[in-house]
């Protein structure tokens, strides 16, 4: 590409981003010298041998709602280089509910998100939208990071619950999500699968408090459906030492470990699995009565 078609792109996704986000309050644009000279050079009015000597900056500021903070606000701060889309912009999330730590490892992730999916592509729409996806996540990393209050050595014990959660999905296509799907469940020493495609199904069984923050990280990614359609709890005895409490959980595990299922994907796409394999699979795990559950008919 030339600086004048690199500009061009550039210039069109600023007015775009404009028309998406039309207050100040939302889209700041922090030089407004470097838009007028971008607008100039596009438009032929300056010199097309050699770029604009500035480059443009903006702020995109967004209220979220987390499950754990509420309302909370956070801001994109972009750049374009010259050669930008064929380089990355340089783009940083500003949070305050977020540690020094996590606003790094947010940044991190951000860019390595952006250099799989969108490499010589405008790309700070997707970036928004990954950062609406993920935010929560970082939050709750924060927040367990924090110290925990000290509790009184009276208080009685809570009582341990094993649960399993069978989650339905529109579908699940979303490589990253099917990569946090997996690592989310082995960070929280879940067992169970987890079917990408049309329908996708999820399901992940172990302590009750686990499986209750791994919904929480799921629910809040952007999906086009997604529910609980079945759980089951049980509660444990917590009668004798924490070693037998740990071996009544692994005792009613239906799974070994977490994978990712894959049923003879067919279909134009590859996205449409063999709901017949499917149902076998549960029935040598001892689930299959949760087929009729999904898809209210009998598996054979």
């Amino acid at each position: 590409m030339s600086y004048l078609e690199w500009a061009e792109s550039q210039l069109a996704e600023i007015e775009l981003l404009t028309s998406m986000f039309p207050t100040r309050e939302e889209l700041e644009l922090t030089d407004q010298l470097a838009l007028a000279e971008l607008r100039d050079y596009v438009e032929g009015s300056a010199s097309a041998d050699t770029p604009p000597p500035s480059r443009p900056q903006f702020l995109i500021k967004q209220k979220l709602d987390t499950a754990s903070m509420g309302m909370t606000d956070v801001i994109l701060s972009c750049a374009y280089p010259s050669e930008y889309p064929s380089v990355m912009p340089e783009i940083t999330v500003r949070c305050g509910s977020l540690s020094r730590a996590q606003q790094t490892q947010i940044h991190a992730d951000l860019n390595a998100f952006l250099l799989e999916n969108c490499q010589g592509e405008v790309c700070v729409l997707s970036a928004v939208d990954w950062v609406k996806d993920n935010l929560q996540l970082f939050i709750s990393k924060s927040l367990s990071a924090a110290p925990a209050p000290v509790k009184e050595s009276s208080s009685p014990r809570s009582e341990e619950v094993f649960s399993r959660l069978w989650i339905y999905s529109h579908h699940i296509y979303n490589k990253t999500k099917r990569k946090n799907i997996l690592e989310w469940s082995k960070e929280l020493g879940l067992t169970g699968f987890s079917m990408p495609g049309k329908p996708g199904i999820v399901c992940v069984e172990g302590p009750q408090s686990a499986c209750e923050e791994f919904w929480s990280r799921v629910k809040v990614l952007t999906w086009k459906k997604i529910m609980i359609r079945h759980r089951e709890d049980i509660p444990l005895d917590r009668q004798g030492e924490d070693s037998r409490t740990v071996e009544s959980i692994d005792s009613l595990r239906k799974f070994t470990g977490f994978e990712e299922a894959m049923f003879d994907p067919h279909g134009n796409r590859g996205n449409h699995m063999d709901l017949g394999q499917l149902y076998q699979f549960l029935n040598e795990k001892g689930c299959c009565d949760v087929f009729q559950i999904y898809f209210g008919i009998e598996g054979r």
